[in-house]
């Protein structure tokens, strides 16, 4: 960067209040001044005060009175649990001639590092200790691998994976190393999220230390401008790709480029379309996937008062009224998101008020805070969804015990732990092999009074994608736990 540059930028922050920035700029190496100022000219400080401003003296809503809140439409949804086989059986059908004619690309949001889990590597990089040894990234490359298999033998499904700063590196490194799990290099596109500047509780950003500004991530949903800044967007337009599915690493049992759910999407010609599993309780803490003042959009658990979260639907008894749970798996069509600038920037975001490491702009030295000092700021990716009327959105609920095990504690934890995980995975694959006819014993040494996984079969993605394929195991006896080759 030249200095008339840096002068430049210096004079913005500086006139935007925001001078703190570059407090230590002339005691730094050249090498660290441009590295200051490249991180600096990527945010608009008069942005970052407006941003700033929203989030720590929000403006009252306009209408202050309570928001309707609807299940959404009959027209709008549908279910595995209680759908007719046959239609089930269509869609899938559909769903797979679409990726036969490479029509199909697949997201992934793998910003976060597993930090919770005890590890500083990337979250898909994580072992849940199955028989195989496998990592989340593994199970989801061969779900994608497997799913070209059943398409036909020249179906491609381009796999997008949205890293973060800390994560992009150690990603693509994980990948190579593992020779990109069979997959073709040329077929995955690594990208990553933008960043926010943390700022204080006073609204001025934060030093991480003398020459870098303190960032986040700005949410998951950052994926919507990623998409578009890193040219991802333009690579599946490329490719001719007309339907995206979008999804989180965590979930191990996640379906990736799910032939039914696609079906489902693209019957319906919606432009966005979202799973969800049905709420175990009216006290579960999860997101609800609903109509709010007659648009789809996603009301969290601590907003709903009891009430409404204890209703019932009046067309099945015992059933809540509320209880399409979030689990962040989504359909875009290709049209939809080609429209992304004309709405991302309106795109609220979210506070985050956490423990922020800063430099002290007295002597420079970075300071642990014992106490939160200031904000990240986020968005959401379902936030886009009140942009929609309901007639483009679409909601497909599926079983839990199938397609959602999300991966968020470290070992130990009572829920969403690797042990979770791995129980999920290997009881899913015991119903398969019992489905398919085989007989399941279990080995004299399994402790099943203690761990469900030990009286399960693993049954890796390259054998069966969704139960599919087994037959050659009925009649025969398979001993628990098992992985199947």
């Amino acid at each position: 960067m030249s200095l008339p540059y840096a002068a430049d930028l210096r004079q913005k922050y500086t006139a935007a209040g925001q001078g703190q920035v570059f407090t230590f700029f002339d005691s730094l190496s050249a090498t660290e001044q441009a590295e200051l100022v490249k991180q600096a000219a990527l945010f608009d400080p008069e942005r970052i005060n407006e941003l700033a401003k929203e989030a720590l003296h929000p403006s009252p809503a306009a209408d202050s009175s309570p928001a309707e809140l609807e299940p959404l439409p009959a027209s709008a949804t549908a279910s595995i649990l209680d759908s007719d086989p046959a239609a089930i059986a269509a869609w899938y059908k559909a769903g797979l001639e679409l990726i036969a004619q490479n029509k199909v690309g697949v997201v992934l949001m793998a910003g976060g590092q597993g930090t919770r889990l005890g590890s500083s590597a990337p979250k898909g990089c994580y072992n849940i200790d199955l028989p195989s040894q496998k990592s989340l990234f593994q199970i989801q490359a061969e779900r994608i691998l497997k799913i070209q298999q059943l398409a036909g033998a020249s179906a491609v499904v381009p796999w997008y994976i949205m890293t973060s700063g800390p994560t992009r590196g150690p990603t693509e490194a994980f990948f190579a190393e593992h020779n990109y799990f069979g997959l073709d290099q040329a077929n995955i596109f690594f990208f990553e999220q933008g960043v926010l500047p943390c700022i204080s509780n006073e609204g001025k950003i934060l030093l991480e230390t003398k020459g870098k500004i303190a960032v986040a991530p700005d949410g998951n949903g950052g994926i919507y401008q990623a998409l578009v800044a890193s040219g991802a967007l333009a690579d599946l337009k490329r490719r001719g790709v007309e339907h995206v599915h979008a999804y989180c690493v965590d979930n191990c049992l996640v379906r990736v480029a799910d032939p039914v759910f696609l079906g489902f999407a693209a019957s319906k010609d919606v432009d966005i379309a979202t799973k969800v599993v049905r709420k175990r309780n009216a006290a579960e803490s999860v997101g609800l996937i609903l109509q709010k003042n007659g648009k789809p959009d996603v009301v969290e658990y601590s907003e709903i008062d009891a009430a409404t979260a204890e209703a019932e639907d009046p067309h099945q008894p015992g059933v809540l009224k509320f209880r399409a749970a979030n689990i962040v798996n989504h359909y875009y069509s290709l049209r939809f998101l080609e429209t992304i600038p004309t709405w991302a920037g309106a795109m609220p975001h979210h506070v985050a008020r956490k423990k922020i490491p800063y430099a002290d702009l007295a002597t420079g030295d970075t300071v642990k805070p014992t106490a939160v000092n200031g904000v990240k700021l986020e968005q959401f990716v379902f936030d886009v969804f009140p942009h929609l009327q309901l007639s483009q959105f679409a909601c497909l609920e599926v079983r839990r015990e199938d397609e959602f095990s999300p991966l968020k504690n470290g070992p130990g934890t009572a829920d969403d732990n690797p042990y979770t995980s791995k129980r999920d995975i290997m009881l899913q694959g015991r119903r398969w092999v019992e489905a398919a006819g085989a007989k399941v014993t279990v080995s004299g040494d399994a402790r099943s009074d203690v761990l469900a996984a030990d009286v399960g079969i693993e049954v890796p993605p390259l054998v069966s994608y969704g139960g599919e394929g087994l037959e050659g195991f009925a009649g025969k006896e398979v001993v628990a736990p098992a992985l199947l080759e």
